[in-house]
């Protein structure tokens, strides 16, 4: 039996949309002794950290990619063979993200050929039959093969929906006509059979309606789970090869995010000083300013050790770009302060990033920095939340907005409103939905034991 990658799978970082954790996919994945799995969330590479962690636990590897939804009504799967193209994806999400509203995606077929070079690009089948449908999907593919030479496949399921035999054999004569290999996917929701139900409910939030009333918005059955070669092979049987063509498009696309690495800014140096250099003499500056009656032995000692550390581990860049934003701030008269790991740091306190004296306290760099850990250093900075916003405009003004952004959080569900909207869903009285939520203590952040 050849190998079968399963390259279009959803997690529930698609919101509403899957109903299962990268974890679980890629676990399951190796349960079924698949070499490699993909993540292909909707205009989001968000869920491929975690996958990728898993992966590596494992010991598969992870295909990197998305799933991409443009305004023609087409849908393809774009995986990047190197690092260069993970960088022009994730540049096209950001252009399409700065579009659009808060939450959304907004993306056109040519801002894809753009931003396509060293890119596998994969259509999607349509969701309906109709003749529109049908017509607009031909004439994507026909542009993707002009467009995409080497590097376009037109993808095929069979999700026993009734018209399985018959959408293959239309897909078949249309890769065919084109000369575009055909490739199998399931269109994977979660891992196992049983989070179907789980699947349901979330389509009902999305949609806000109950269950009992989503109709076709949910599937007909539980098939969107992973399955295993044997099976995918005995689906398209006669049409293997669109089977096995998912292991050479994993083999064609080595990009892991283990190539990825921290660039810091070139922050201006006075002429004639390096990054090193200038942190050293700005850090002993800042000592004399903290220390006016002399700097204690103990502080000198610290110093060095710290500023041996950076140099070694190349991080100046990154301190002197922490001391750029800080010093910006006070000359403002806004209010910040350093806190976390960094206040172990004498260096720190000698830049004014944070106000913990090293010599009154017993401090521990490793803490916050260790050659050991092969990670940068967390300076945690808080700014008066009134002010924040000039911050952030002044980062985007010096820096330039292609080269700066906020960082996301992932917001999940807590136990209360996770028990309101699935009580909703489910059709639940008010009564029972507020008795339930009631129940769970705290700030519900723990997830509700199964048993209950």
């Amino acid at each position: 039996m050849r190998s079968y990658v399963e390259l279009q799978v959803t997690t529930n970082f698609s919101f509403l949309r899957g109903a299962s954790h990268p974890e679980e996919l890629v676990a399951r994945a190796a349960a079924l002794g698949a070499e490699a799995i993909a993540i292909t969330d909707r205009m989001s590479l968000a869920g491929v950290v975690r996958a990728h962690r898993a992966a590596k636990e494992a010991g598969i590897r992870l295909l990197v990619g998305c799933r991409l939804d443009l305004e023609e009504g087409a849908s393809f799967l774009v995986f990047p063979e190197d690092r260069a193209a993970y960088g022009r994806l994730a540049r096209l999400l950001t252009l399409g993200k700065r579009r659009a509203g808060k939450g959304e995606c907004l993306l056109d077929y040519a801002d894809l050929v753009a931003h396509g070079e060293g890119e596998v690009a994969i259509l999607l089948p349509p969701e309906k039959g109709d003749a529109q449908s049908l017509a607009r999907h031909a004439e994507a593919a026909a542009r993707l093969a002009g467009d995409f030479p080497d590097r376009a496949y037109l993808a095929a399921h069979f999700l026993y929906r009734g018209d399985d035999a018959r959408r293959l054999a239309r897909i078949a004569r249309l890769a065919e006509t084109l000369s575009l290999p055909l490739l199998a996917t399931n269109d994977v929701l979660y891992h196992r059979r049983e989070r179907r139900a789980l699947q349901d409910v979330l389509t009902a939030i999305r949609a806000g309606v109950r269950v009992a009333e989503a109709g076709f918005r949910l599937f007909a059955n539980a098939e969107r789970h992973l399955k295993p070669a044997a099976e995918m092979a005995r689906l398209f049987r006669g049409r293997e090869d669109a089977v096995w063509r998912s292991a050479e498009i994993a083999e064609r696309c080595r990009f892991s995010l283990d190539e990825l690495s921290v660039h810091y800014p070139e922050e201006p140096l006075p002429e004639g000083k390096t990054a090193q250099q200038y942190l050293a003499e700005l850090t002993a500056s800042g000592a004399r300013e903290r220390f006016p009656d002399g700097i204690p032995d103990k502080v000198q000692g610290l110093i060095a050790h710290e500023l041996e550390l950076i140099a070694e581990l190349d991080y100046a860049r990154y301190f002197l770009t922490v001391y750029d934003i800080v010093g910006f701030a006070r000359r403002r008269g806004i209010l910040c302060q350093g806190r976390g790991s960094a206040a172990n740091s004498a260096v720190c306190y000698c830049l004014g990033i944070t106000a913990v004296d090293p010599a009154r306290i017993d401090v521990l760099f490793e803490r916050f920095l260790s050659a050991a850990r092969n990670e940068p250093p967390d300076i945690d900075v808080d700014f008066e939340h009134e002010r924040r916003e000039e911050v952030i405009q002044y980062i985007y003004q010096k820096y330039g907005r292609e080269r700066a952004g906020l960082a996301a959080s992932v917001v999940c569900y807590r136990s209360r409103l996770a028990i309101r909207e699935v009580g909703k869903a489910l059709g639940l009285s008010e009564d029972t939905v507020c008795a339930l939520a009631g129940s769970v203590w705290g700030w519900s952040r723990e997830p509700i034991p199964d048993k209950h």
